[in-house]
């Protein structure tokens, strides 16, 4: 055995490495930047609003912002593409992007169920293969982690968004199919489940007291979860804490998905 001292918290750090975060302008995916700046990374950002990602861009250490709408066939491309003009690498993607509707399938519309599928499933399947291969052509490996939802894992009825439901269930399994393929090249695929946090997306339901009673009841432990308790699954899943893991889906649900 070495007699190099252990330390563990080291494994965590992401120093000099690349990583790309989309639907970065607000909520998870800012958080998950900041996140990764604060462990040494160099953060590209991106989503659709410019003068948002200019500001988070400004927060950071050494960060690259990037607006782009990915339901834009070319904007994948055009993404790993200015990384790799800036940094010349890419160690990480944050597959985050995510958009949702809500509404009884008897009513969706098919053109509003495409879009949601291609922007949530998609465009991170596409941007996951572009890093992948950026990770594989440079001999280095790296870390891909799909933003997926407890709700590519179970249906709730509920609140109805078979749109969304759809793309993060294949999200979830896509994740499996890419872990298995890359497994020998380095390059790792796992997905984060996330439980109900506040964000854009679920802002109504925080701010509405059945619903918030309605999470506490559903979830084991009693509540909703706070925004910082995903950087640690984030930290683990991007870095070399998960060199031996790939091809897994990590619920961050307080319990959601046990029952």
């Amino acid at each position: 055995m070495s007699d190099t001292r252990l330390d563990p918290l080291a494994q965590f750090r992401l120093d000099g490495r690349v990583a790309i975060v989309t639907g970065a302008s607000a909520g998870l995916g800012a958080r998950f930047a900041r996140v990764l700046d604060g462990v040494g990374a160099k953060v590209v950002v991106t989503a659709r609003r410019r003068e948002r990602l200019d500001a988070l861009a400004g927060e950071l250490e050494d960060a690259l912002a990037v607006p782009c709408d990915l339901a834009d066939p070319d904007a994948p491309d055009a993404l790993v593409a200015a990384t790799l003009e800036r940094y010349g690498r890419v160690d990480v993607l944050v597959n985050n992007a995510g958009i949702t509707v809500i509404g009884p399938a008897l009513d969706d519309e098919l053109a509003v169920f495409r879009r949601v599928v291609e922007v949530n499933l998609v465009a991170q399947y596409a941007l996951a293969r572009l890093a992948a291969r950026a990770m594989i052509d440079a001999g280095h490996g790296g870390s891909i982690v799909n933003v997926a939802s407890i709700l590519g894992m179970v249906g709730v009825g509920q609140i109805p968004q078979a749109s969304y439901t759809a793309a993060k269930g294949g999200l979830v399994n896509v994740t499996r199919e890419l872990a298995a393929q890359w497994a020998r090249t380095g390059v790792r695929v796992n997905a984060l489940a996330p439980g109900w946090f506040r964000s854009e997306m679920t802002e109504e339901m925080f701010t509405d007291e059945a619903s918030l009673r309605w999470m506490g009841n559903r979830a084991p432990m009693g509540r909703a979860g706070e925004v910082h308790e995903l950087d640690g699954a984030l930290l683990y899943l991007a870095s070399d804490a998960s060199s031996y893991v790939t091809g897994a889906v990590l619920p961050v649900d307080g319990g959601w998905t046990a029952i």
